[in-house]
């Protein structure tokens, strides 16, 4: 993304979000503020799919978004019951937990992190929609190129010595190999009870003719937004790896299990498809 403006794939998964509050019952993931920070012109095209995909191909995506936010949620519930008080979302983009969080102020600490430009946007759209900003949340602005997750979060208070969970959604595939294995060693280096939850692109190698070129369409759309898709990985092998760093409880989702989760007995037919993403939660 460009260091003076904020990421657009952000404002989208968050339209995706909201437009599963208009058009989705029962909702998987109940989210009262997620039409609310919107912009209104963001607002406006809520109930229309978006003019770059397929209808059925939109509605999958929305289906993977939701079940996403909804997976991280779930799994942060497990990790605060394994003594987790501290909650980062990495690539908070406009994610609405910190603002309907259940849990009192002095049992879980969240933390934003997200790069400049994205997080004062955001705080820009907070203001615009009299969103108050809870006392259990901290904004952790970190660039990158400047500075690393470890001293951004100690920076703004950060506690390594207690359990924190961390969630990681739709940001992995944008990064170099080199820049995910750090996170994911950085978060495996906290202590016993800590996780984390992402979702990640399956390399093109693990998918049918089908799947790759629906790849192919999805990579193009978001090099033209100027946020290409760098990373892969094969299910087996990215599971090996969090093995050797240190996580030893993993569950990994693919669409069956995805959609057996949170999408069964719908009469809209939500659902997700395509098989091109999945979701990881990880425990050490």
């Amino acid at each position: 993304m460009e260091a003076s403006r904020p990421s657009k794939t952000a404002n989208r998964v968050a339209m995706r979000r909201a437009a599963h509050q208009l058009l989705d019952n029962p909702k998987v993931l109940d989210d009262p503020i997620a039409i609310r920070i919107l912009s209104s012109e963001s607002r406006a095209g809520l109930t229309q799919e978006p003019s770059f995909m397929p209808a059925v191909a939109a509605k999958y995506m929305r289906a993977f978004m939701v079940a996403r936010s909804r997976f991280a949620e779930d799994e942060l519930a497990r990790a605060v019951e394994r003594g987790a008080t501290q909650y980062v979302i990495l690539g908070a983009g406009l994610d609405t937990f910190a603002y309907r969080n259940p849990y009192p102020q002095s049992a879980l600490r969240v933390f934003e992190v997200d790069h400049p430009a994205t997080q004062a946007w955001k705080r820009e759209c907070l203001i615009a929609a009299n969103i108050a900003v809870p006392a259990s949340l901290t904004f952790a602005p970190i660039d990158f190129e400047h500075c690393t997750i470890a001293a951004g979060l100690q920076a703004v208070g950060f506690d390594p010595g207690k359990v924190a969970f961390f969630s990681w959604l739709g940001v992995i595939m944008y990064l170099t190999r080199e820049a995910a294995i750090s996170t994911l060693k950085f978060i495996a280096s906290m202590q016993a009870g800590s996780g984390v939850v992402f979702d990640y692109s399956v390399a093109r190698e693990s998918l049918n003719f089908f799947q790759r070129m629906a790849l192919a369409r999805l990579k193009r759309r978001v090099e033209a937004a100027g946020e290409p898709f760098r990373l892969f990985f094969d299910p087996a092998e990215l599971a090996r790896e969090l093995h050797e760093l240190g996580f030893a409880s993993l569950e990994d989702l693919g669409v069956d299990e995805i959609n057996g989760r949170y999408f069964t007995n719908r009469a809209d037919g939500l659902r997700v498809g395509g098989g091109l993403g999945r979701l990881m939660s990880a425990f050490l």
